[in-house]
């Protein structure tokens, strides 16, 4: 079973730069595909980022691409979403996601565990 456990949300105004990291233990960080996602109120969860196992294949949302970094320490077992230039419509709940499989998904139901989510709030 693995454990993630995610940080660095908070209040910034629009055009701030807030960095979050997702925390893993209980199973083989190295071998996991990591992503994360959001969920605004009222809204679907939706993907934002995504890291292979290696960090050599990453993958972004349109709306977060040029503006957010994903990248992962696999001797730390810690994946973090550096987001800069953001933006109101960035203000959702911050998931990081962990897939046991060999492939890069996008979806929501790619991944087999979950964090809490971290609340990111972007002020205009």
């Amino acid at each position: 079973q693995v454990q993630l456990v995610e940080s660095g949300g908070g209040l910034v105004q629009a055009g701030g730069s807030l960095r979050l990291s997702c925390a893993a233990s209980g199973g083989t960080f190295s071998s996991y595909v990591m992503g994360w996602f959001r969920q605004a109120p009222g809204k679907e969860r939706e993907f934002v980022a995504t890291i292979s196992w290696s960090g050599g294949t990453t993958y972004y949302a349109d709306s977060v691409k040029g503006r957010f970094t994903i990248a992962r320490d696999n001797a730390k077992n810690t994946v973090n979403l550096q987001m800069n230039s953001l933006k109101p419509e960035d203000t959702a709940v911050y998931y990081c996601a962990a897939d046991q499989s060999d492939h890069i998904g996008l979806e929501r139901d790619d991944y087999d565990y979950w964090g809490q989510g971290t609340q990111v709030t972007v002020s205009s």
